[in-house]
């Protein structure tokens, strides 16, 4: 069995609160994924595939995660 914490990387993207600014409606438009404002911090769900075709957008858009 897999590592959860690994799947978990691999199905979501947290970001601080603000850093979707201006790219979040072309975000969700492009990609099938669960956007969650969470206080302080906005959470990306998706599939693996989705979640990594997102980080590439989000890099190319100048968004910064880890």
């Amino acid at each position: 069995m897999g590592d959860a914490n690994r799947f978990r990387d691999s199905t979501q993207i947290l970001l601080p609160a603000g850093a979707l600014d201006g790219v979040r409606e072309e975000l969700e438009q492009q990609f099938t994924l669960t956007v969650r404002e969470e206080g302080n911090q906005v959470r990306i769900i998706g599939s693996p595939v989705e979640i990594k075709d997102a980080g590439d957008f989000l890099a190319m858009n100048g968004v910064a995660f880890a």
